[in-house]
């Protein structure tokens, strides 16, 4: 089931996506929420007549660098032997249509197309073999870095951390198998990225088994697993789009910083 979230009369609502064909998708708004006993209401809107919000509102991101080995190596660093998580802050999530702010700090900004894990129940100590459990969906993200200023710094808080630096969505996939999805990137229609799932180091089991050793992860905190080869630089005015095989694709425009 693909699950959005979405704007329509100034009220926010979840909805489940039915149909296939971008122009006839309809929400068909869900009494509750997603995270908790919920039913369909039978009450559908097109898709076309609402504004989709980020799928979710997480708590946390926990994000997982240097997952792929030759994303690893194209930026001269070596491959972890153990997970290497880091944070971005709910502020900065933004949803499908909404705009990437060029951050005044900055003039080397990259994308990194990335399949985002969404958590669906408060956990802590997952064992491995009870991960799918926790597991609400997943949906696509693009982890944006002012990549100038991670190498000056030497930490990543402001780099990957800024308003707008994580576009999540359109919607969340509740039935997937993760382990070997095509991935791909594209700025303004030309393909930069492409990879697949598969080519990651540590599985979606081995992060959540990870990260959930040291903290509580709560519903709705979001999981970004990495990105594959291709990254790159982005400039104002470039429309960036990820696609994630078995969920869509999220688009941005990049602007200014007003």
């Amino acid at each position: 089931m693909r699950i959005a979230r979405f704007s329509i009369d100034g009220n926010v609502a979840f909805g489940a996506i039915e149909g296939e064909k971008q122009d006839e998708l309809v929400l068909d708004i869900i009494k509750g929420i997603p995270f908790a006993d919920y039913e369909l209401s039978g009450t559908k809107v097109p898709v076309g007549k609402v504004r989709l919000l980020p799928p979710v509102l997480p708590n946390k991101v926990v994000a997982f660098g240097r997952n792929y080995a030759e994303h690893a190596r194209e930026l001269g660093n070596e491959v972890p032997e153990a997970p290497f998580a880091f944070f971005k802050p709910s502020t900065s999530v933004i949803g499908p249509g909404d705009e990437i702010q060029y951050p005044s700090f900055s003039s080397e900004v990259h994308h990194e197309a990335e399949l985002a894990v969404v958590i669906g129940r408060m956990c802590r100590e997952v064992p491995r073999e009870r991960v799918k459990d926790v597991i609400f969906g997943y949906t696509c993200a693009n982890d944006i870095t002012a990549r100038d200023v991670q190498k000056r710094e030497k930490q990543w808080a402001r780099a990957k951390g800024f308003d707008s630096s994580c576009p999540l969505g359109p919607w969340v996939e509740t039935d997937l198998d993760p382990s070997d999805l095509t991935i791909q990137l594209t700025v303004n229609g030309q393909q930069r990225q492409l990879g697949r799932t598969s080519e990651m180091i540590h599985s979606v089991e081995d992060l959540i088994v990870n990260i959930s050793e040291a903290m509580t992860l709560l519903p709705g905190d979001v999981i970004l697993t990495g990105t594959p080869a291709g990254v790159g630089p982005l400039n104002v005015g470039d429309e960036v789009a990820v696609t994630i095989e078995g969920i869509g694709t999220l688009t941005n425009k990049v602007v200014k910083r007003g």
